[in-house]
């Protein structure tokens, strides 16, 4: 569960959040939507700690994320960031093995508990074929799957993932979002998604946090379509 206790974020003398407060439930697959520009990569790499630009309090299933050490905080919190990862000579299995890093001894000595976690994360995103290819042969969109698969064998109670099917075409953008959302509900976890997509928020998400500075709603797909916000924040017309 992450908890967010009065967040101001902001660049300079604007204010993207102001006195924000809203919690967001484990068990759930939540889209996190606005305009480009409302801080919805900032305040995902808030709550991951790599950006400690903000006023307030951020939780994670009751403890404030400033008093976590780096270790404790990589076990309660996986990244998947937009930026393209290309390693020449390093297997996709190795790269998703990585998310083991916090469990494994001071050598990075996998076990074989470890193994088959890391298996049963590309087997999860559809990738169990592609494990000992090259990373540097990928595509854009098989990239991101792997790296969405190394979040997966982190096996952290909060999974952060900054725009995971924007390299991804339309049936494996639904099969990613379909896939996110049975992992929330099935193991418990707080799975968090950025999107420009509005299709995929409203199909697929349990909740939909939109940005408006300085505020944000939380609603659930339904009650957002309902209040009409969507078109105020977006600009979108009612024909």
């Amino acid at each position: 569960m992450i908890e967010l206790r009065n967040i101001s974020t902001g660049y300079g003398v604007r204010k993207l959040l102001q006195g924000v407060n809203t919690s967001i439930d484990n068990g759930c697959l939540t889209a996190l939507i606005g305009r480009n520009g409302t801080g919805k990569s900032t305040l995902l790499r808030a709550i991951a700690g790599l950006n400690r630009q903000y006023t307030g309090a951020i939780l994670v299933n009751g403890t404030d994320i400033s008093q976590m050490k780096r270790s404790e905080l990589s076990r309660s919190v996986s990244l998947v960031t937009t930026s393209r990862v290309r390693i020449a000579d390093m297997t996709c299995r190795d790269i998703v093995a990585l998310g083991r890093a916090p469990y494994t001894d001071w050598i990075g000595r996998l076990r074989p508990d470890d193994r088959e976690i890391v298996d049963n994360a590309l087997d999860k995103v559809g990738m169990a074929s592609y494990g000992d290819r090259s990373l540097d042969t990928m595509s854009d969109g098989e990239c991101q799957r792997i790296m969405i698969a190394r979040a997966i064998a982190q096996d952290t109670q909060v999974m952060l993932l900054d725009e995971p099917t924007s390299f991804l075409d339309m049936p494996a953008r639904y099969d990613l979002a379909g896939t996110l959302r049975e992992l929330a509900a099935s193991t418990g976890k707080c799975i968090v998604m950025s999107t420009h997509e509005l299709d995929i928020a409203m199909r697929f998400c349990d909740r939909v946090i939109l940005l408006d500075p300085p505020e944000l709603h939380n609603m659930t797909p339904v009650e957002m379509t309902q209040s009409g916000v969507i078109e105020q924040v977006f600009g979108i017309k009612k024909w």
